[in-house]
This record gives C-alpha cells, sequence and structure tokens, in this order.
C-alpha cells in the first residue's frame, strides 16, 4: 500500500478565503482512501511541527501539494513550510549540496536521501490556460511547471521526483467548482488508479 502526504497549502487572504483548495483538499483525500491508500495530512496555514513534518516525509511514498498561485509562485507560508521542514530535514532528506570541498565537481543537487519518492502539485489559478500555453501570452507558452520551476528543484534537490502536475484554471474570473473537482478526479484516476 502507499502511502500519501497531504499538504493543504490553502489560506485566508485578501480577496480569498482558501475554500477550493481546501475542497481539493478533501477530495484527494477521500479519493485515495477509498483507492486503498494510507494518507497523512498537514494544513500548513494551521500550524504544524517541524521535526514531525520531516517524518511524514521519511513516511510517505509520495507528497502532494495543494495550493493556490500567489504572485507567480507558492504562498508565503507553504514557502515558509518548505524552508523550515527541508532545513531541519539535513542529514535525513538531503545529506548536502552533493558536492564535497575535495571534488567540487560533483553534480550540485545530487546529495538528496530520500530517492524513490515522488510529489506532485496541485494548484488553483485565476489565469487562464492559455496564459500558461500561448507563446503570446503571459507566461510565454512555457506553462505551469516552469512557472513552479524552483518548487519543483527544491522537491528534487531532497531526490524526490515529480508526478503530472494538475493545473486548475479561471478560478476566480469563471469559477467552476463542479468541473474542476470532477478533471480533478480525473488526474487523480490517471496518476493513482481508478477509486472503489
Amino acid at each position: 500500500m502507499k502511502k500519501i502526504l497531504l499538504l493543504n497549502g490553502g489560506k485566508r487572504f485578501a480577496h480569498s478565503d482558501g475554500r477550493l483548495n481546501e475542497t481539493l483538499h478533501d477530495l484527494a483525500l477521500a479519493y485515495l482512501d477509498r483507492a486503498g491508500y494510507d494518507v497523512k495530512q498537514t494544513f500548513i496555514d494551521g500550524g504544524y511541527d517541524i521535526q514531525e513534518e520531516v517524518e511524514k516525509y521519511l513516511w510517505a511514498d509520495v507528497v502532494i501539494y495543494q495550493m493556490p498561485g500567489w504572485w507567480m509562485g507558492a504562498p508565503f507560508t507553504v514557502k515558509q513550510y518548505i524552508d523550515e521542514v527541508f532545513t531541519a530535514g539535513h542529514g535525513s532528506l538531503y545529506a548536502s549540496d552533493g558536492r564535497t570541498r575535495s571534488d567540487a565537481s560533483q553534480k550540485y543537487g545530487s546529495g538528496g536521501l530520500i530517492h524513490g519518492k515522488q510529489y506532485m502539485l496541485s494548484v488553483t489559478w485565476n489565469a487562464p490556460q492559455q496564459a500558461f500555453d500561448d507563446p503570446s501570452d503571459f507566461f510565454e507558452g512555457k506553462g505551469v511547471d516552469a512557472v513552479y520551476f524552483p518548487f519543483h528543484k527544491a522537491n528534487q534537490f531532497l531526490g524526490m521526483t515529480g508526478l503530472p502536475t494538475f493545473l486548475a484554471v479561471d478560478v476566480m474570473k469563471r469559477p467552476d467548482v463542479p468541473a474542476t473537482m470532477a478533471a480533478y478526479e480525473a488526474h487523480l484516476a490517471k496518476v493513482f488508479g481508478k477509486a472503489n
């Protein structure tokens, strides 16, 4: 049985109350439970014990980050979580940057200790799909994963590999929560297999 850590990075802030991210987090929790996975969860904005979170990464086979896109990246609460938990994981999540003083030619970023584990992003954006895909639009056709390049690299620094990203678009200008939920459930089925 696979073990999955679900991280809810939703937050009440300004004109957002985090409900869509909570809804998608809860959908994933129920779906993965029905599919027979062992699941742990953390609501980042609700507070957490840093060492306990390190232990959750060591326990999990897959980590799913559920979060809104804020100012072209992760919310500050999710970034703080990564900074605190990954730093506290020195010696268990990663050994070093992968190089040594005697041989600095070794590959930077190869010192991760949790190889074989995977992570997945599930992100919500007000931007439309074309903003990510169209070369003449805002993200210059680079796609959502290019927007999250540093976030991907932080997880890969630990030795993890990425699963396909789920992107919910137009969540404020043209919200369609039932369609977004159906699309996420289909994504989970494709990545993790069908639930009972």
